[in-house]
């Protein structure tokens, strides 16, 4: 049976303008997995209170990232692409999960061109999380109509050679005077945590959860992102440079993962750490909430407080030894787990 490789990444719009962001996020907010309520009353809120209103603000700031060659989260997913098919032994396709180049899209040329291959689906992220990985397998099983077996990327926040890489990313791309190494991953609603969590009996209601063992860890997002800062911090050996951990991209009034990234820059500042760097390992590759939200925001944000140097670390994007990972993931299986 031959073997087929499909990476898929968040998504973007198609271009900044605001119709286009609008179509965007109507297609983004409106999963269930994403604002996780029920359809009429996330159809209120989507079309009543956001879409009226959100996408001039958005599609601002799609401009400020822009590229010449377009979306700068899929224009690197598509260097990716390119350069793991040179790698690979195996057809190598992208798919976006909101936007394009669709799920729906990609899955029936696959159908066309390998109607009989194994899939096996890199969703590319970390963590888990059911506003990313679930929503990804969930939509690719609903698309699939494939002859072949359906396998998918088990999250790899604590795998030892991905850690590595992102060790070595920090050593290049951080300079020596920053005395505080913030690692800002994207937030969540603490109610997504409780509704991943297998056992309804752990996450967020055990004291110290993410630090007692529990089957719930599997699927429990802040968890593996706190493992991921432990072993990155871990290898890394700055025994002079202060980690820490926040969450950033907040929204709504309901509870969400803590600190915000916002209140540490703050806090950073008050405790007199002057240089600062932040890296942001809940994505590969650099997009608006990395670009806009962090290099350029945070960023002002800090230094319009007194700090006084403010360094970015981008993502893994398409670094070399970041798709050739990808490509010995493709050999070793127990990497994969099958989707039934």
């Amino acid at each position: 049976m031959s073997k087929v490789l499909l990476l898929i990444n968040l998504g973007s719009p198609d271009s900044y303008q605001v119709k286009d962001v609008k179509a965007y996020l109507a297609e983004f907010l409106m999963d269930p997995y994403v604002i996780d309520l029920p359809f009429l009353l996330r159809a209120l809120i989507v079309y009543g209170f956001v879409l009226p209103f959100r996408p001039k603000k958005t599609a601002h700031a799609y401009q400020q990232v822009w590229t010449p060659y377009g979306s700068p989260l899929v224009h690197t997913s598509q260097k990716v692409k390119e350069q793991l098919s040179a790698l690979s032994d195996c057809p190598v396709y992208l798919a976006m999960r909101y936007a394009n180049p669709s799920i729906q899209q990609v899955l029936s040329l696959i159908e066309k061109e390998h109607p009989d291959a194994d899939l096996y689906v890199y969703p590319l992220y970390p963590q888990y999380a059911m506003s990313t990985t679930k929503t990804v397998i969930k939509e690719v099983q609903r698309c699939f109509k494939g002859s072949g077996t359906l396998y998918q990327l088990k999250p790899f926040y604590n795998q030892d050679d991905y850690i590595q890489l992102l060790v070595q990313s920090i050593q290049k791309f951080m300079p020596e005077k920053v005395t505080r190494l913030i690692f800002s991953y994207h937030g969540l609603p603490e109610r997504h945590l409780k509704k991943t969590d297998p056992t309804k009996q752990h996450c967020l209601i055990q004291k110290n959860c993410c630090h007692t063992p529990n089957e719930a860890w599997q699927t429990c997002y802040q968890h593996q992102c706190l493992q991921t800062t432990k072993a990155v911090a871990h290898h890394l050996n700055k025994p002079n440079v202060q980690v820490v951990n926040a969450f950033q991209s907040r929204l709504g009034k309901d509870p969400w993962l803590k600190p915000d990234t916002k209140q540490v820059i703050q806090e950073s500042i008050q405790l007199g750490h002057q240089h600062v760097a932040v890296v942001c390992p809940a994505f590969v590759t650099d997009c608006l909430e990395t670009l806009e939200e962090i290099n350029m925001g945070i960023r002002e944000d800090f230094l319009s407080q007194g700090g006084s140097i403010f360094t970015y670390i981008p993502c893994l994007n398409d670094q070399e030894n970041w798709v050739s990972l990808l490509n010995d993931w493709a050999g070793v299986p127990e990497r994969f787990e099958r989707v039934d």
